[in-house]
């Protein structure tokens, strides 16, 4: 675990190691949101790699009886 400091505009910089591991690249945008008691970073990928990423997921729904 690696630790960062807050800059007095309360900025921070990711880590290389992390930045690396998830691929994350300047200018790229990424979602920040507090989840209990911690904050989260998750990077957000164009919808163009996105295509495919659910290919082979079972799309199976069971339905009631009194439904169509």
């Amino acid at each position: 675990m690696t630790a960062v400091t807050v800059s007095p505009k309360f900025q921070i910089v990711i880590p290389k190691e992390i930045r690396e591991a998830m691929g994350i690249v300047s200018g790229q945008k990424v979602q920040i949101m507090s989840y209990q008691g911690r904050i989260e970073v998750i990077p957000l990928k164009p919808m163009s790699e996105m295509r495919g990423f659910l290919k082979g997921i079972d799309t199976a729904v069971d339905k009631d009886d009194d439904r169509l």
